[in-house]
């Protein structure tokens, strides 16, 4: 990437392929100077502007002590926050990137197979059952998603054109047609109205452990737990004990504190708990790109970009 007035931009992806998202946005970019980086740092460790990363590593960072910004694909940035990093260096997040609709998809698939016992259903025949058990009315079911931002927002405005009882809490007041609110001290208040929670917050000092036994004690009997966020944010031994006393009837994660779990974890085999690899919302590359190349444009332009992360929140 030789000296120019044009962006000069290097990806970091250790452990996917960066040659398409570059390709891409070399396309969308035609004026910009684009390289890859490898995990060695032999490919290009030319000083770049703008970094677009997907699990950076520290050697990365320290090779590049020109950037500007950096851009995480993906909507957490809890993995560079554990990096040290030069307090000048913006860092971006993709703000939806195409993971609202599909989050919200997820979430929608996993409380309508509880809430109509499709997973009852599904152990009822393995085990060679074939019976009916009784309707269940989705008003039983109040859903409570944890973090409003643009994911949990997208998720319970689908629940709620669903036809169920919506409420999400956030640390900061927001107001959201047909869901009820609840703010920072009122977490509380929140957990016993629901049966269903869902999980959507960002990982942060203040988020880490917060599905604890002290927390999901607090819902309803019979509750259900669907984690889309991080696997972090549960105490996992904690969960277990609440699904042997009966205090919660299941749990769909797609997130764990260690992916994949090692072949002896307890949750593999529950028969309440369905697992997924990490697959809820996937990071489209067409609306990424578009959205990266505006925000590198506006930046090289000296303009300003919304889904700049605030590190003292953690987002």
């Amino acid at each position: 990437m030789p000296a120019s007035t044009s962006p000069q931009i290097i990806f970091c992806c250790p452990t996917i392929d960066a040659k398409p998202w570059a390709d891409a946005l070399a396309k969308a970019l035609p004026e910009a100077q684009i390289g890859i980086w490898s995990k060695m740092g032999t490919n290009d460790s030319t000083p770049a502007d703008y970094a677009v990363t997907w699990a950076p590593t520290q050697a990365f960072f320290d090779s590049q002590p020109r950037l500007k910004a950096v851009f995480a694909l993906g909507a957490g940035v809890d993995s560079l926050l554990k990096l040290q990093l030069p307090e000048s260096l913006a860092l971006v997040r993709i703000e939806d990137g195409g993971m609202g609709a599909q989050m919200a998809e997820y979430v929608t698939h996993a409380l309508l197979r509880h809430v109509r016992r499709f997973d009852q259903y599904e152990q009822d025949t393995r085990a060679g059952k074939w019976q009916q058990h009784s309707a269940q009315n989705p008003s039983d079911y109040p859903v409570g998603v944890l973090g409003l931002g643009q994911l949990g927002r997208k998720i319970a405005q689908r629940v709620r054109d669903l036809g169920f009882s919506v409420s999400g809490w956030t640390r900061r007041t927001q107001t959201l047609d047909g869901i009820t609110c609840y703010n920072g001290n009122e977490l509380t208040e929140f957990l016993s109205s629901c049966r269903v929670l869902v999980c959507a917050l960002p990982l942060t000092a203040h988020t880490q452990d917060i599905l604890n036994e002290q927390h999901l004690s607090l819902l309803r009997p019979q509750a259900y737990l669907i984690n889309v966020a991080r696997g972090a944010h549960l105490v996992e031994a904690d969960l277990l004990k609440l699904l042997d006393s009966g205090h919660l009837a299941g749990a769909c994660l797609d997130v764990l504190r260690s992916e994949p779990p090692p072949g002896d974890h307890p949750f593999l085999t529950h028969p309440r708990i369905t697992l997924t690899p990490h697959i809820a919302a996937l990071t489209l590359l067409e609306p990424s790109i578009a959205q990266i190349s505006q925000k590198i444009q506006a930046l090289h332009s000296d303009q300003a970009i919304s889904g700049l992360v605030q590190r003292d929140r953690g987002y």
